[in-house]
């Protein structure tokens, strides 16, 4: 059996048959299979849209010009004494407890939240009454902030091939698309999501883990540099190592690590409002028409200089989605953005938000808790416009032009939106950022003035980072790892879910 590679350029309608017929003509076969290796759109030439494929073709008639490999995690088990417990259910915390539970310790995985599905109906009931429920919620609950998102698969990270292999390969296994481990931008969609998170707890109390919901980690025990035991809201769990995954919204929990002796900076980071335009107006400025024939929504990546000093980006770009309710506490009003797997709705949306380094912003030396302070604050800033969970919103045009006019009301957001002095809410250096930014967007995409902005993004990263050695345990401790989002050191399903696998292994090749 030979194999060899070939790539192809396909209209973005093409089917099966005429993936074949190509293969077939290229390469003069008639009985062959073949995998899909890799699949990217090109819309460079509005003109002449296409599907660019590179695919693996295995015959008996080919002679081997290439053997195909793809990286492999080598977890080697053997039976072990120690016990782990890791805090946090979503990427990170889940991928670290799957390893390390594959690898032969007894693991126990403790979410503040609860399990998906009660997840699911708690954020219903919060949409419909306006009652903020702290155990199901965007933030918290089975398989972290992630679970309710686009479910994007992408990563700038570096070094990661094996371990975002594995989470694929994993993903896949518990029943997302085969698509994942070739698409150029992969995504999962929330409705995938709900089922995966839940097959994989699945997997992983198949072998022998334990879940554990509605549990807080409320503090740590710790005895020269060892802790031995962590304190939750339902008793203390005692174990040989400890990983934690807070997540970037968990801020006892960061305060928490750090009365207990865990070093953490502040960070840069980046904050903002969510944009949301009709999706047939980004389908018509990135494509030219209202719909392209298989291929799901247009996206769309922004970049600007802003105003010299702080860079301004589009973030979490949700084509055919929501914006939805992501507080993490009561009395926050913060916002983020939504897609099913289809990305069939109405509005597209994504993060405008402007870099910043505190710091430098209030001109003094920040600590971390200074940090966390600070963000509650805004947050709150947020809530108490209108004292309940509308987003305040003005359109980008207003914005710009720091002047409220009449606006267009429709949205996708659940909770109802409330006209508001956006530029007058967030950080004056931010403010005039974005207003730099969005004169940028605007000459990039035709009519991005006439969409709307909603709310306070503050969730694009953790505002603060731990100090970790370069074994990725906490400086100062031999057994306590800060891993994912809530590190400071990923952002996104694929980097924390391999930062908790890059972690889990340190441990694994050490014992």
């Amino acid at each position: 059996m030979g194999v060899k590679q070939l790539s192809l350029k396909l209209p973005t309608g093409y089917d099966e048959h005429l993936l074949r017929t190509r293969i077939a003509k290229k390469t003069g076969l008639t009985v062959f299979s073949y995998s899909i290796e890799h699949k990217s759109l090109d819309a460079r030439n509005k003109r002449n849209i296409y599907w660019e494929i590179r695919v693996m073709v295995s015959s008996a008639s080919l002679k081997d010009d290439l053997i195909a490999t793809k990286p492999s995690l080598s977890i080697s088990y053997k039976k072990r004494n120690e016990e782990v417990v890791v805090v946090g259910s979503g990427p990170a915390g889940f991928f670290a407890a799957f390893v390390l539970q594959k690898a032969g310790f007894n693991t126990t995985i403790i979410e503040r939240g609860t399990a998906v599905k009660i997840r699911t109906e708690g954020i219903r009931q919060f949409e419909a009454t306006g009652i903020f429920n702290p155990m199901s919620n965007y933030a918290f609950g089975e398989g972290g902030a992630g679970t309710f998102s686009d479910g994007k698969l992408t990563s700038r990270s570096k070094r990661i091939s094996v371990e975002k292999a594995f989470i694929l390969a994993s993903y896949v296994k518990a029943g997302a698309p085969p698509e994942i481990e070739y698409m150029t931008h992969p995504h999962l969609g929330t409705d995938n999501l709900k089922i995966i998170v839940e097959n994989l707890r699945r997997q992983f109390e198949a072998i022998g883990g334990t879940y554990l919901f509605e549990t807080t980690m409320t503090g740590l025990q710790v005895k020269k540099g060892r802790v031995v035991a962590i304190e939750t809201s339902k008793g203390d769990f005692e174990a040989n190592y400890f990983f934690v995954a807070p997540g970037h919204s968990a801020y006892d929990t960061y305060r928490a690590l750090i009365n207990a002796g865990v070093g953490f900076h502040a960070k840069n980071f980046a904050i903002g409002s969510r944009m949301e335009h009709p999706q047939e107006l980004i389908n018509v400025a990135q494509w030219g028409r209202k719909s392209l024939p298989g291929v799901k929504a247009a996206e769309y990546r922004l970049t600007s200089k802003g105003d010299g000093n702080h860079q301004v980006y589009s973030f979490c770009m949700c084509p055919g989605g929501v914006v939805v309710p992501a507080t993490a506490v009561k009395e926050a009003n913060i916002v983020n953005g939504m897609s099913r797997y289809r990305r069939d709705e109405q509005f597209a949306n994504a993060a405008c938000v402007a870099t910043i380094n505190l710091g430098k912003m209030l001109n003094k030396d920040i600590s971390a808790l200074e940090a966390l302070d600070w963000m509650e604050q805004i947050e709150k800033r947020f809530y108490d416009f209108s004292n309940q969970y509308k987003a305040p919103y003005c359109s980008i045009k207003d914005f710009i032009n720091r002047k409220i006019t009449s606006g267009n009301t429709a949205s996708s957001y659940p909770m109802g939106i409330v006209q508001a002095p956006l530029w007058e809410m967030l950080p004056g250096d931010i403010e005039n950022a974005l207003r730099a930014g969005l004169k940028d967007f605007n000459r990039k995409i035709n009519g991005f003035e006439t969409g709307n902005l909603l709310g306070l993004e503050s969730k694009t990263s953790a505002p603060i980072q731990v100090d970790r050695d370069e074994n990725g345990c906490c400086t100062g401790f031999e057994n306590l790892y800060v891993i994912g989002e809530g590190s400071g050191y990923a952002g996104g399903i694929i980097s924390s879910a391999a930062d908790g696998v890059k972690a889990a292994m340190k441990v694994v090749e050490q014992d």
